[in-house]
């Protein structure tokens, strides 16, 4: 992993209905190859209609990157409403919360 600072990237957008097995696991697979992701978690909540995606990317550059691209992939799907925000990973507190393993820092007890 990258001596650069952790980045969290934030997705949220309307999607009505689902995806389906064949754009999930082709948007899934495209997603894994990204340069510079550490992980992706998908949220899907079907009372609001909304779907969103948490990254974990290895700096700020790769997570911009990210966000711009998949942006632009959403908008020509004629997805609208789209908000994507960067957040810089606050390690040190974070490992307190007992986020260390989902952050590549090793797996603290919750003793420690």
């Amino acid at each position: 992993m990258s001596t650069h600072t952790l980045s969290a990237l934030l997705f949220r957008f309307p999607f009505p209905g689902t995806w389906g097995k064949d754009l999930t696991e082709r948007v899934a697979r495209a997603i894994g190859d990204e340069a510079g992701l550490v992980w992706k978690i998908w949220l899907d909540d079907r009372e609001t209609g909304h779907t969103s995606g948490v990254y974990l990317f290895e700096d700020a550059a790769a997570a911009d990157r990210y966000r711009e691209r998949h942006a632009r992939r959403l908008a020509a799907m004629g997805l609208a409403g789209v908000t994507a925000d960067v957040f810089p990973v606050e390690s040190q507190v974070s490992v307190l919360t007992m986020a260390a393993a989902a952050l590549g820092l090793g797996c603290p007890s919750k003793a420690a």
